[in-house]
């Protein structure tokens, strides 16, 4: 089935068609939401929760632009909504609390010698409030000022996380790749 009549078949409320949207469009999803999420049973959770905003709201989506960036919104939006529901639950320290780190230019620096899933354990590895940032800026390509209005902090916070995220992602790289020469 094409795109534009699953679309429309969805719109109509066709369970069947609703099912080969999340057969075609989860694992993509999966991957954003898991970016987002502190754990697998996290991310499956919301990735859930972003196929039933999809479907309530498909009717939103009028053919402008990417349907699959569309979905993508929902999905980041919902593990933003996730996050803040889940944060007042956690014990979190301020960010100024934690130590700047200075990375440095390392021109050798190569993220091939990395397996996915090592770069994957990094970002995850980071305080909460940094690795979303850091994901929606690196990763989804978010500007700091959507960042900031999106998360409700200041666009100067989410710069400085950014840095912070990165600065440590460095660091930790820069550990392991001495690790993984001796």
């Amino acid at each position: 089935m094409e795109e534009k009549e699953l679309i429309e078949k969805c719109k109509n409320g066709s369970r069947t068609a609703q099912w080969e949207l999340y057969q075609k469009y989860s694992p993509v999803l999966f991957g954003i939401c898991l970016r987002y999420s502190d754990s697998r049973e996290t991310a499956e959770d919301i990735l859930q929760d972003t196929f039933l905003k999809i479907y309530s709201s498909i009717d939103d989506y009028e053919g402008a632009g990417s349907f699959e960036g569309w979905m993508k919104r929902i999905a980041v939006n919902t593990a933003i909504t996730n996050y803040h529901q889940t944060a007042k639950h956690k014990h979190h320290e301020d960010v100024d609390d934690y130590a700047q780190l200075i990375a440095s230019d390392d021109p050798n620096f190569d993220s091939l010698e990395f397996t996915r899933e090592e770069l994957l354990g990094v970002v995850n590895s980071l305080p909460d409030g940094y690795r979303m940032v850091f994901n929606m800026f690196a990763i989804e390509g978010f500007k700091h000022r959507e960042i900031a209005e999106m998360l409700g902090i200041d666009i100067n916070t989410s710069k400085t996380q950014f840095m912070r995220a990165r600065n440590i992602v460095v660091k930790k790289l820069n550990e392991l790749k001495r690790i993984k020469r001796h």
